[in-house]
């Protein structure tokens, strides 16, 4: 991926006209909580889910090198609502149509170039249940390179501009924490708890 031409800037925030709202709507839930009283919730939610109730997928590459140690994939690319190059595994909605997988291995392709095999897929989880119903799977794909493999082209979208990143798993927690110190960039969370666990999972050998 070429190198953007300027750095990405917000113009204006203001508020979203429903009638406006192409991607996500906002609710008022009415309900009752444990001791019988009413109570009112607002929350925001998507309008791209599908039938199968699966917003998103979250995407764990593990890379596989004959002469190099088992390593991750990270992207950054720019998030308006944080104002924020946000550092994060390859992500992306679910079409209507697709499994939880097979989104995963085309999201992988698209945002990075790389394809692999799937080892595993989370249950249904959610990341902010305070705000909205959004939800998603998180899937682990594993990538077999061989010496001397080109970095594969990236497939993105019109307005994506995403930075791939190869990180050895165990220095991925330090540069995520190094990554935070930097000016106009943030971890995402999903990203972080993947890597604090993996970390402290060593750290009090919790694997045997």
């Amino acid at each position: 991926m070429s190198a953007p031409a300027q750095a990405p800037k917000i113009r204006r925030i203001g508020p979203l006209p429903t009638e406006e709202a192409k991607w996500t709507e906002l609710r008022k839930i009415e309900w009752t909580d444990q001791e019988g009283k009413d109570r009112v919730w607002e929350a925001a939610a998507r309008k791209t889910r599908g039938k199968g109730g699966i917003d998103a997928v979250a995407i764990t590459p593990i890379l596989r090198h004959p002469n190099k140690p088992p390593s991750t994939m990270i992207i950054l690319q720019y998030r308006p609502p944080v104002e924020a190059i946000c550092v994060e595994f390859p992500a992306g909605l679910i079409d209507e149509g697709e499994t939880p997988e097979q989104a995963a291995v085309r999201e992988l392709k698209e945002e990075t170039g790389y394809e692999g095999k799937v080892l595993d897929c989370s249950p249904t989880i959610v990341a902010d249940p305070g705000l909205t119903n959004a939800n998603m799977q998180m899937v682990i794909i594993e990538v077999n390179l061989k010496e001397g493999d080109e970095e594969p082209e990236q497939h993105l979208d019109a307005g994506e501009h995403i930075e791939r990143v190869i990180v050895p798993l165990d220095q991925l927690y330090d540069k995520l924490k190094a990554y935070s110190k930097e000016e106009g960039k943030i971890v995402d969370a999903r990203l972080f708890h993947w890597a604090h666990g993996l970390h402290w999972s060593t750290r009090l050998n919790l694997t045997g």
